[in-house]
Parts: C-alpha cells; sequence; structure tokens
C-alpha cells in the first residue's frame, strides 16, 4: 500500500518540485529560495511535532515557536541548516528529512513515556544504560501488555515506512548539482559548526545570548521548557566534561583544614555493619486522606532514626547509592548525570576502602544483574572485594519478577555466618520495584480505606503489601542479629519516593503524578523523604538524627560505629553540624532554614559548601591532590595496590 502510494502521480509530482521549478522558474535564485523555504517549512513542522511529542500537548508551543524571547525561531533555523547541509553531502533534494526527522522524534517520543513514569525528561546520558531498558521491558509489558503491543507493531511499521521511503528517495528525488552541493556546503557547515560551539553551556556566548538561548543546567524542566527538546538535549551532551568550579586550583585545595584522625583506631571492639538500601520504600500511612490498617511497617516505625532527602524520585537508584557510599553530594554535577554510568572511571574513595583498611572484609549484594548501573564496574572502583550479583547468587524466591526481601535477607545471614572476621556489606534490595502491577502477592493484608478508584486502590495494595514484608524481612534480619556476640550495625533507608501515579494526586498527597524539584523546604521533604534506621544489636538505634541527605550518612554511621576519619567524620562532620540536607535547589540548614537557588550565587556561596564541592571535584575529576590529608586509608590501599 506504501508503495503504491509512493509511485502515485502527486507522490512523484511533490519529490520532483524542484525539478517543476526548474522549468516554470527560470531565475536560479528564486528557485533557490523556493528549495530553502519548502525547507524551512519541513523545519517548522519537525520541531512543532516535536516540542508537541515532548510536551504532551500544545502547551507553551505556540509561544515556543513565536515569541522573540524563546528560541524556538533559532531551532528551526538550525534545522534548516542542518537538512540543507545534508541534501548537500547526499546529493539529493529534501532526502535529509529521512535521517533527521526519525532522530528528533524518537527521542522525544521516549521523553515522553520517561516524564510520565520519572520526574524528568530524557537526557543523553539515558542512552548509556539502554540495556537496562530492554531488560525490564518485560515488567513494563505486564503493566501495560496493549501499550506494548501498539509500541511493537508501530516499530515495526515506522522501520518498514522509512526503508521503502529511502529506496524511492534514492530513485527518485532530485539530484543536486555539484555546484550546488559545493555552494551549500561551504554556507552550511561554518553555520553548523557556529551552532556547535554555541552549545557549550559552561562558556558565556554574546552571539548565543542575542538569539535568547539560555542554558539552564540547574532547572532541566524549565530548561527543556524554556528552550525546546532539541536544544535542551543538546545542551545536555557535553556534561560528561565537569567544569571546575570557579576558584578552584592548588593553593583552594590547600585551604581546606582538615583534622588528622590517623592516629585513633577506633572502638576496641570493631563492629560488622550491614548498609541495606531498600528499594522505594517508603511511608504509605503519610496518604494522610486514606487509612490503612493495621500499620504497614510497626518495626521500622518504633526505631526509625529518622529521614533521607533523596534527591530522587520514582528511579535513578544508583545517584542515592553513589552519594551514600561516598558522602559526596550530586548537587555538584551536572543535573541529569548519573555518575555510575558517566564519571566513576577509576579508584573512588568509599566506605568500603575505609572498612577493608580496618580489617574488615567490603562485600555489596544485589539480586539483579551485576551490569545494571554498571555496578560491576563501579563496586570494583569503589573498592569491594566481591560483588554477589544475580549470576553469583543462589535462585531466590520471586515476588513477581523480582527477589523477594526475606530470600534476600537470608542470603545476606547466610553470607555473614561464612565470615570470621569483621565485614561491611552494603546490600540494594530489589522487591519493592515498581510497576506495582495487581496480584503480585497471593494476598493482600493490609486494609485500605479511604477515596480511591478501583485501579489506584490496587496499585497502593500492591506496594503496601510489600512494604509490610520488608518490615517483617527486616525484623528477621534484627531477630538473627540479635542473638550475634559480636556488636552488627543495621542501617536502613529508602532510595526514593515510589512511582505510584494516580495515587498521589488522588489523595492530594502531591499536585503531580512526580514530585517537584524546586519548591519550599516542607513541600520537598514531603516528596522526597524516605525513613531511615540506625539500629545496632547492642546500643539500640540511634534517634532524632532529622531529615538529612544521603551523602550524611556515612558520618552518621561511623560515629554510631565509633569510628574517626578525616574525611567522613571531620569533614561531613562540619557539614553536618551546617547542614542537613544538600541539594541542587536549595541547602537546608540544621535550622530548618532554606538556601534556595544557591547554585546561582557563587559570590555568596557558604565557604564550608565551596570546600566541598573543591574536594569532590578534586578526587573525582582532579589530580586527587586532597586524598592523603583527606582520604589516607584509600591512599594506602591504592599505594598497595589492593
Amino acid at each position: 500500500m506504501i508503495a503504491l502510494v509512493m509511485r502515485s502521480a502527486a507522490a512523484a509530482r511533490f519529490a520532483s518540485l524542484s525539478t517543476d521549478f526548474g522549468g516554470s522558474v527560470q531565475a536560479p535564485a528564486i528557485r533557490r529560495a523556493l528549495e530553502v523555504v519548502l525547507c524551512a517549512l519541513l523545519a517548522l513542522f519537525t520541531t512543532a511535532a516535536v516540542e508537541i511529542i515532548a510536551r504532551d500537548g500544545l502547551t507553551d508551543v505556540r509561544e515556543f515557536l513565536t515569541s522573540p524571547a524563546r528560541p524556538g525561531m533559532t531551532t528551526i533555523a538550525m534545522l534548516t541548516v542542518l537538512m540543507l547541509s545534508l541534501d548537500a553531502a547526499l546529493g539529493r533534494r529534501f532526502v535529509s528529512a529521512l535521517i533527521v526527522l526519525p532522530l528528533v522524534f524518537v527521542p522525544a517520543i521516549v521523553s515522553n513515556q520517561k516524564q510520565h513514569y520519572l520526574t524528568d525528561p530524557l537526557y543523553p546520558s539515558d542512552l548509556l544504560f539502554g540495556r537496562q531498558i530492554i531488560e525490564l521491558l518485560p515488567v513494563m509489558v505486564r503493566d501495560r501488555p496493549w501499550s506494548a503491543v501498539a509500541m511493537v507493531v508501530g516499530i515495526i511499521l515506522s522501520a518498514g515506512s522509512i526503508i521503502i521511503l529511502w529506496r524511492f528517495a534514492w530513485r527518485h528525488f532530485p539530484h543536486l548539482s555539484r555546484t550546488s552541493r559545493l555552494r551549500r556546503l561551504c554556507v552550511g557547515v561554518p553555520i553548523i559548526a557556529a551552532f556547535g560551539s554555541l552549545m557549550d553551556y559552561s562558556q558565556y556566548s554574546f552571539i548565543r545570548d542575542r538569539l535568547q538561548v539560555v542554558p539552564m543546567m540547574w532547572d532541566q524542566k524549565e530548561n527543556y521548557r524554556s528552550n525546546g527538546f532539541i536544544l535542551a538535549f543538546i545542551f545536555n551532551i557535553p556534561m560528561a566534561d565537569v567544569a571546575a568550579p570557579p576558584g578552584f586550583g592548588p593553593q583552594a585545595l590547600d585551604a581546606i583544614p582538615n583534622r588528622n584522625y590517623g592516629y585513633l583506631s577506633g572502638p576496641r571492639e570493631k563492629p560488622d555493619v550491614i548498609m541495606l538500601m531498600s528499594e522505594s520504600f517508603w511511608d504509605p500511612t503519610r496518604l494522610k486522606t486514606l487509612t490503612l490498617s493495621p500499620d504497614p511497617m510497626p518495626t521500622i516505625r518504633a526505631i526509625q532514626s529518622g529521614y533521607v532527602f533523596s534527591p530522587e524520585f520514582g528511579g535513578m537508584t544508583a545517584n542515592v547509592e553513589f552519594e551514600a557510599l561516598t558522602g559526596f553530594s550530586n548537587a555538584f554535577l551536572p543535573y541529569g548525570s548519573i555518575p555510575y554510568q558517566q564519571y566513576v572511571r577509576h579508584d573512588v574513595p568509599s566506605l568500603a576502602t575505609f572498612f577493608r583498611s580496618q580489617g574488615y572484609a567490603a562485600r555489596s549484594l544485589h539480586p539483579f544483574s551485576g551490569w545494571f548501573w554498571n555496578r560491576n564496574e563501579v563496586y570494583r572502583d569503589f573498592g569491594f572485594e566481591q560483588f554477589r550479583s544475580e549470576e553469583t547468587m543462589p535462585p531466590m524466591e520471586k515476588r513477581g519478577l523480582f527477589a523477594s526481601d526475606e530470600s534476600f535477607m537470608k542470603e545476606i545471614m547466610n553470607e555473614a555466618d561464612g565470615i570470621d572476621r569483621p565485614f561491611f556489606f552494603f546490600a540494594v534490595t530489589l522487591q519493592g520495584h515498581g510497576p506495582y502491577e495487581p496480584n503480585r502477592y497471593a494476598r493482600n493484608t493490609i486494609d485500605i480505606k479511604g477515596n480511591l478508584n478501583d485501579a489506584d486502590r490496587a496499585t497502593l495494595g500492591t506496594y503496601t503489601q510489600g512494604v509490610k514484608e520488608a518490615d517483617d524481612s527486616l525484623k528477621m534480619l534484627m531477630d538473627w542479629a540479635e542473638k550475634r556476640e559480636r556488636e552488627t550495625i543495621i542501617v536502613l533507608w529508602g532510595d526514593h519516593l515510589p512511582p505510584l501515579g494516580n495515587v498521589y494526586t488522588a489523595t492530594g498527597y502531591m499536585s503531580d503524578q512526580v514530585a517537584t524539584r524546586k519548591a519550599s523546604a516542607s513541600i520537598m521533604k514531603q516528596e522526597h523523604e524516605t525513613p531511615l534506621v540506625i539500629w545496632s544489636n547492642k546500643k539500640g538505634s540511634k534517634k532524632d538524627i532529622g531529615t538529612i541527605s544521603p551523602s550524611l550518612l556515612p558520618y552518621h554511621l561511623l560515629k554510631f560505629a565509633g569510628f574517626e576519619h578525616p574525611y567522613y567524620t571531620g569533614f561531613l562532620g562540619r557539614v553536618q553540624r551546617k547542614y542537613s540536607v544538600i541539594d541542587r535547589y536549595q541547602l537546608i540548614a540544621r535550622d530548618n532554614t532554606p538556601s534556595p537557588d544557591w547554585v546561582l550565587k557563587p559570590k555568596s556561596l557558604d565557604p564550608l559548601v565551596r570546600d566541598y564541592r573543591y574536594l569532590q571535584h578534586d578526587i573525582m575529576f582532579g589530580k586527587a591532590q586532597t586524598l592523603d590529608r583527606f582520604f589516607p586509608q584509600h591512599a594506602w590501599l591504592y599505594a598497595q595496590g589492593t
């Protein structure tokens, strides 16, 4: 059918439009102008369609395309020049549309779908973990089977159509003369190069400023809304090249004060430590318009130490993990970046290297594929001696498609019982992972009363049953620890709020299905806090921690265990005495005083936060000048080659 349409008289006439111009319009200048106009109209259609798809509607699209204060016309001009240049390179008029359209439409569609599940649009770094998306497809298919069928059919039809169109275009689209191709390339290539130079968001550009193109890397939602999907996506491409903060240098690093804790040996009896990051663990009783009975998390509620302020929502587990293990902050990295994917490419100090320097066995455990979030490589760079993943663990009981928390806790206990020396375990659970399909559990034991439709009630019922089983699993682990002679410390927290979709809006808990990235401190805490437990079988639970960023967990853990360290308890100790939350959009002080948009005020930045950023940049991207002073154990292990 497509082939018949493409061979129709109308299609053939459109394909030879430029040739017709040659016969009816004698002036070459007018003919070339008409070709440019046609290409510009195609660029206009492409830009408008991409924005409608990416924004999931017509919101702001007209303003983006027509307002002189928005870069819509710049985007259209950029696409026009790009397509004219591609036509010249390929030697045929309008064939560039078959390259450009798929390249911009497909990411826009993916971005649209990503925003339905998570808070953020599509970033270039998302393409680094496409394999993970494929691995999770069975879960998505099970959750939305007809959408999956439509997607597969759409992919097949689109691929087939592109192949047919390419064959037709190559046979029928008008050729460009050698002179015309050379003329286009001489004009187009320098313009494209100029556009490319403007895309470095870290450098001020007078021309970019005149074009009303303002990269907003600190607020990616506004970045994509104001600059449009295409430009904002391009801005994020160079994020792998992290620029040094203003004032960074050897003298600034030497000026950072520190105390030398190297002479302290830590506690007389070294405790075993188990850090548990519980997938999507959150307190559903916070939905005040609903009543849950019985309490799904009585164990955790009784011993809760405080809350973790997650920098993420509904996903991006690895970013929370990065902070908890290193004591570094995502607030100092480009927004939308994933350190595990982009930046951890060499040995990085972590709790694993610290505990190994104290004679501990340091192991990580996660009942999923080791390549997920690049954990195989990252855990090695963090200094773990061993990573037990799905590939090296015995088969586990499942809840839906994911390993159960109970089965995973039993594996942790079995692993611990086989070690004679003190150990540090970092474990990431999986059972709480969404989507929360109905009938994942044979029976939901938590009764939910309140105004919810059947679909939302089923989603929340599945999630809440998972919370109950996570709570039961922790109690089982604590009962095991109570019987041990050596002190055993357990740290548990949720990595982020669960993606419950309509449940949040239906109960009035949030104004949208996903958490906001920029709001008052109270709203941010409501939408980003997850329960935190720091407990010892000898000392009980550590209380009244309040709400803290994951990057401050190393401080509270090591202090509770009786250790001192130049960075984890020394420098982070100074940070936690002043700030409880270090977030990209605002700092929250211990007295709950917020400092919104602090990244926009470099001249008034607190020297403590500035030094925090300097230290992190030096270790991750610099020459590690501060390694010996702030991470002596890591430096020693590195020198030993271990």
